[in-house]
């Protein structure tokens, strides 16, 4: 099942093909690679009249951003009240992964649901989507990334969607190292949110691979739940990996909880006609409050 992405007015995918997509961000328009785009163009799309920016590949693997008119170092996009602060970022970033509203929208709704005080765990939360969309449903809200500079980002996110001084407390320290001290302190959530890299290297050069750590780490993640959890989702990137692979970590690392578990596809919808796929997701949620 793919779960697709709508209600944006500010973000569109205006065509796809050839391993690229063209986007409306509010008022400028990029064409940014995308692995998953292996069907031909209905256009040739960097002829598309009005592009602001391309993101362009180099042989050695790298890449950068070749500007067609100008484009402010700063840009806004906003949904359903919330607002997010933008920049082109290296490796072909904007800052917001529009898809993950479909995961916005369901821990929002869990939230106003739940008629008591919720406090979310949400790791390696880069520039704070699902934190400002959970503290602006009511939760208390820890948000971790290990990235400064996307942590300071996630602030100016929450200041700009008008979420409660208070509502967030920021963290920046390694995802890993976090959970274990917040085991040593009995510190206890009742919503957990992560959304991992496929790969990455701490500051002390340890080495983080999805396929291997990602079981190990949820294990560990779980510990710090509250006696009556609400839910725990867990989002993808990784190339090739099905959704239930991730439902079946959350059955695994969550034996005799019962309540709802749930993996699909995440999709953007397109000019083309077609879903663009964007990753998975797989949650679980306790059925005793509602599903």
């Amino acid at each position: 099942m793919i779960r697709i992405a709508e209600d944006w007015k500010d973000y569109e995918i205006i065509a796809t093909g050839g391993g690229l997509k063209l986007e409306r961000w509010g008022s400028l328009v990029l064409l940014r690679p995308d692995p998953q785009i292996i069907w031909q163009p209905r256009f040739e799309l960097e002829s598309y009249r009005g592009i602001n920016a391309v993101y362009r590949r180099s042989s050695s693997g790298g890449g950068g951003w070749t500007f067609s008119k100008g484009v402010p170092d700063n840009f806004t996009v906003s949904r359903k009240g919330l607002s997010f602060s933008l920049k082109l970022m290296g490796f072909k970033h904007t800052g917001l992964f529009p898809e993950q509203a479909v995961n916005w929208d369901e821990a929002q709704r869990l939230i106003r649901g739940a008629g008591r005080d919720i406090n979310v765990l949400n790791l390696f939360a880069y520039t704070g989507g699902a934190s400002v969309a959970c503290a602006a449903a009511g939760a208390k809200v820890t948000h971790v990334d290990a990235a400064k500079a996307m942590v300071e980002r996630a602030k100016v996110n929450a200041s700009l969607s008008g979420v409660p001084d208070g509502s967030i407390r920021y963290i920046v320290d390694d995802c890993g190292k976090f959970v274990a001290r917040e085991q040593r302190r009995g510190r206890r959530y009742d919503a957990i949110v992560m959304d991992p890299p496929s790969y990455g290297r701490g500051a002390s050069g340890e080495v983080w691979k999805l396929e291997d750590d990602l079981f190990a780490f949820v294990k560990e993640c779980v510990k710090l739940l509250s006696d009556d959890p609400l839910f725990v989702l867990i989002n993808s990137y990784t190339t090739g990996l099905q959704p239930t692979v991730i439902e079946n970590i959350l059955r695994l690392t969550l034996p005799g909880r019962g309540g709802d578990f749930e993996s699909y596809e995440l999709g953007l919808p397109t000019g083309d006609g077609i879903p663009l796929p964007c990753g998975c997701s797989g949650i679980w949620r306790n059925t005793r409050e509602q599903i």
